[in-house]
């Protein structure tokens, strides 16, 4: 399991805002759960808006891109920028912050250790019953 710490967090966020300084975002929606954090700390550092839901020229944001089910509501909307801090395979239609293409579990810093195990566990039994 890779262990991603605050200090990664921040870094990421500096990289965010790098590149989205100059966007002009209508506001920033995270994904339940793994994007509520990146959402609220992204709306504070671009001084935009968070949005209870996505709304035209907003940023759609989430924490982790491997099967692409939470943000594939999304992937219809030319008029939002969905944006992963962290995509299991090279983007596509999503923007990523970084891209790790290993299977290793990862347990982002806002997460409990002994809970990401068993979802962990939960979602490789899901993938395994083909």
């Amino acid at each position: 399991m890779r262990t991603l710490s605050w200090a990664d967090f921040d870094r990421a966020l500096d990289s965010a805002v790098a590149r989205l300084a100059s966007s002009s975002l209508s506001g920033v929606y995270g994904v339940p759960r793994g994007g509520l954090v990146l959402a609220v700390c992204l709306s504070h550092r671009l001084g935009i808006p968070l949005l209870e839901k996505p709304q035209a020229g907003c940023l759609v944001v989430d924490d982790i891109y491997e099967t692409g089910r939470t943000v594939a509501p999304y992937r219809e909307r030319s008029d939002i920028t969905t944006l992963v801090w962290i995509s299991k395979v090279p983007p596509l239609w999503w923007q990523a912050l970084e891209v790790q293409a290993d299977p290793e579990w990862i347990l982002f810093p806002w997460e409990n250790a002994e809970a990401a195990l068993a979802d962990e566990e939960q979602y490789r039994a899901s993938r395994s019953h083909g």
